[in-house]
Order: C-alpha cells, then sequence, then structure tokens
C-alpha cells in the first residue's frame, strides 16, 4: 500500500482539515502521515489529536499519522501532496473589507472572492502565497497542491505566478450544489433519481462565476427540464421558505434562476457568490432588494462565533465530553489524491490554469472547468467557448485580477485601486467615493498591506 506525506498548511481548520481528516478515516486504498502547519499552534495540535482519535474508531479503514509541524520547511519535507486552506488575514481585516462598504451602499453576502473584499483579500494574501509557492518550490517542487482557499482564483494564479513549474490546482464544491438542483429537477420532471456524480455538466468560467451550457443524465438532456424548472420556482425560488432556517448562509436560489432566464445558461455558484460579481442595482441595492431575493448576508461576527464554537468543539472532543464521529463529507480531494496516485481516474470541476479549455479567454489565466485525474496528471478537458453575456460578465473581472498582479509585482497600490475603480459591485459610486472607500479599508487593514512599498 502506498505511504504518502501530506502537508497541511493551515492545519488547525475547523472545516476543510477535520471534513479531510474523517475522509482519510474512512480511506483503506492508501495510508500515510498528515502534517498539520499552521500560525496557530494550539489549533493545529488539537486537529492533530482529533485526526488520530479518528483513527482509532472501531470503523476507520484509514491508516494515517497526524502530527504537528513547528515549521513550513518540515511540513513540506518529502511531501507528496500539499494542501492549502488558510484565512489571509485575520477576521478583523475582514470586517473592514467586508463591512466598511457597506457605507457606501456595498453589501458583500460573502465578502471573500469579489468586489471590494475581493480585491483587499488578494492583496493580504498574495504575499502569503509568494512565500508558500516559492518553499514549494524549494522543498517539495513536485509535490501536487490542492488549494481550498479564496479567493481562489487569484490564489491559484499566485501560486503559478510565484513557482510557474508548481503543480497547482484549486477545489471549490459550489459546482457540486448546482448538480443537486440537476438532480431535483429531473426527479420532479422524470420521476428518475439521480445522484450527483450521474449529472454530467460542462462547467465553464472563473470561480464562483462559473456557468454550466450542457447537462445530461445518461441520454436525457437536462438542459429544457431545467428550463421548465427555472420558470417554475422564479418567483418563490427553489427552496421555498426552508432557506430561511440556514442562516447566515442560505438562499433560496432565486438569482440563480433569474440569470438562466436571462442568458438561457445555468450559473453553477450559489446565489450569496453570484452576486459579488455583478451591478450593486441588480440584486444587492439594498437590504429590501436583498430580502426580495431570498438570500442572507453573512456578518463576519458569526465566522468569529463559528471559529470559537470549532475551538471549544475540539477542546470537548479531546476531554470526551464530545464524541468523535467520522463520515464522508462530499468533498472530493482524497478521490483526486487517489487518482493522482494511479488508484482510480476522475472526472471533477477544478480551478487550473486555462490551456485553451476555454477558447475565449486568456490562455494562462485560472478558469474552472472539468479536468480528468490519472496518476501524476490532472488534465484540462475542452470546454468550448464561454457563452456571449457570461463572457461579457466575466471579462472584467479577469482585468481586475490582473491589475492585482501587477500590483504584487510592482509593489504598488494605485493598480489595486484601478481594479476598486472598475469593479462592478462599486458601479454605481462616484469615482471620489471609490477612492475614499479604498483610503479607508487601505488604513485600517495597514498592517498587512506592508508589502505593497508604493502606497
Amino acid at each position: 500500500m502506498k505511504h504518502v506525506i501530506i502537508a497541511y498548511i493551515g492545519g488547525g481548520s475547523r472545516l476543510w482539515a477535520r471534513s479531510l481528516m474523517s475522509d482519510l478515516a474512512l480511506e483503506k486504498d492508501f495510508k500515510g502521515t498528515v502534517r498539520l502547519y499552521d500560525i496557530d499552534h494550539e489549533a493545529a495540535v488539537n486537529n492533530a489529536k482529533i485526526g488520530n482519535m479518528m483513527m482509532a474508531l472501531d470503523e476507520a479503514r484509514g491508516q494515517f499519522q497526524f502530527e504537528v509541524s513547528d515549521t513550513l520547511e518540515h511540513a513540506l519535507t518529502d511531501a507528496d501532496f500539499v494542501l492549502i486552506s488558510i484565512l489571509p488575514g485575520t477576521f478583523d481585516e475582514m470586517s473592514a473589507y467586508v463591512h466598511g462598504p457597506e457605507a457606501y451602499g456595498v453589501h458583500q453576502p460573502v465578502g471573500d472572492t469579489a468586489g471590494p473584499a475581493g480585491i483587499f483579500r488578494s492583496l493580504i494574501m498574495m504575499p502569503m502565497f509568494d512565500t508558500i509557492a516559492k518553499a514549494i518550490e524549494r522543498v517539495c517542487p513536485d509535490a501536487w497542491v490542492l488549494n481550498f482557499t479564496n479567493p481562489m482564483t487569484m490564489c491559484v494564479q499566485m501560486l503559478y505566478h510565484s513557482f510557474p513549474k508548481i503543480k497547482a490546482y484549486g477545489n471549490c464544491h459550489e459546482v457540486f450544489h448546482v448538480q443537486d438542483i440537476l438532480a431535483r429537477a429531473l426527479e420532479e420532471e422524470k420521476g428518475i433519481k439521480a445522484k450527483r456524480h450521474e449529472i454530467h455538466i460542462n462547467p465553464i468560467g472563473i470561480n464562483h462565476f462559473t456557468w454550466i451550457n450542457q447537462a445530461s443524465y445518461q441520454d436525457i438532456d437536462i438542459m429544457p427540464i431545467y428550463d421548465r424548472f427555472a420558470k417554475k420556482y422564479h418567483m418563490e425560488g427553489i427552496y421555498k421558505d426552508q432557506w430561511i432556517h440556514h442562516e447566515p448562509f442560505g438562499s433560496a436560489e432565486r438569482v440563480k434562476l433569474d440569470l438562466y432566464l436571462k442568458y438561457g445558461v445555468i450559473a453553477a455558484a450559489g446565489d450569496r457568490h453570484l452576486v459579488e460579481f455583478l451591478p450593486q442595482e441588480w440584486y444587492t441595492k439594498d437590504k429590501e432588494i436583498i430580502q426580495s431575493w431570498r438570500y442572507f448576508l453573512t456578518p463576519v461576527s458569526k465566522r468569529i462565533a463559528i471559529k470559537n464554537e470549532g475551538n471549544q468543539s475540539a477542546l470537548n472532543m479531546i476531554s470526551g465530553q464530545e464524541k468523535v464521529t467520522i463520515q464522508r463529507s462530499g468533498e472530493e480531494g482524497v478521490l483526486q489524491m487517489k487518482a493522482l496516485l494511479g488508484l482510480t481516474e476522475l472526472i471533477t470541476n477544478v480551478n487550473i490554469i486555462n490551456q485553451g479549455q476555454i477558447s475565449n479567454l486568456p490562455v494562462g489565466h485560472v478558469v474552472e472547468t472539468n479536468a480528468l485525474f490519472r496518476k501524476d496528471q490532472v488534465r484540462p478537458i475542452y470546454s468550448g467557448a464561454m457563452p456571449e453575456d457570461p463572457l461579457e460578465l466575466t471579462l472584467p473581472h479577469i482585468y481586475i485580477h490582473e491589475l492585482l498582479i501587477k500590483a504584487f509585482d510592482h509593489r504598488d497600490l494605485s493598480y489595486a485601486k484601478e481594479a476598486l475603480l472598475r469593479d462592478p459591485m462599486t458601479s454605481h459610486l462616484k469615482p471620489s467615493d471609490k477612492i475614499k472607500m479604498f483610503d479607508d479599508i487601505k488604513e485600517q487593514i495597514k498592517t498587512y498591506l506592508s508589502y505593497y512599498t508604493q502606497q
């Protein structure tokens, strides 16, 4: 049985790390050592204890040992796989770039990918990912790198920018939820119960702004079925009133349906992500409009509460006050590693450099499409050209990404300011207000902008 070394950067994660540990506890086809590295050392120590407790459960099939690394270099030494799941900066910075723009009428439901939040989070992230990429180049250049951090597109872009020969890609589960919706539409109309992975799709775009222009189950074309489904649920949303029980992360998916009815292509991300790529007046103009579209704004205070609950849960599990359990997470990281080890093959959506798989987006820019995973290969699958309307909505964001890379290369925030001036979420503002917003947020997070010598 193959023994692997997995380096987990951000190994104190309350979400991704524990999902990975649970999946590894149920994995019987390869074994290994997982090194957890986190600037929050205590959180990594607690996760290592919980991971080893998972492996000791009677129902566990995995043979993995979890340990804590004190340095990034130690974690990476001889690594076969590197997983990255970090928060760029702290929740104080996140509060500044998520909630600061609200004074200007910019409401960001998630605040980690696009809009002002995506711009400032990228500025904080890029020097960090530069350090990580160069450490990988120096210590384990042949390792496969799986990124789970947002802003996904910019994170993966930065890894390749700093180490062009890196073997990296980004994982996101947003498309999975759309496959579930397609399966529901199929069952409602045809009475056929299909699992998510049985719904074959052609995702095309950039992360959290991906589109689906083909969907099928066996010999059934689901696109006309979804057309009728979208018209049926457009006004009330797919989940009717059920979505309100998932505060503050839920949505009724009305925006997704509305975009389909506008363009005839399925928007393949949750509503809370989609609206952050679009002009403010469409879906985020004010809280009344947001309520009418039936999705939640997620305050940073809730994220802090979840972190604190996760910390307490870890202590409870270690002390025996809370039961340690394992179950399949539904994520595909372990399945991908199995395929890369040559134990299976897999086709799934990933964020990876455009090698021409999307013919009308720039080659070299990170895009989200299907890819084939097999032994030591992630081979993009040709998706064709993006449909015209989604393309027009996507290109401004690609230009923003290019400006952010220039900000990093020149260590000059004027490029980031231009990115904010061009961002669709701020299109309703006067340039002077955009500049004031930029300067206000910059001042609040200046500790994490010291890399940029041109302020």
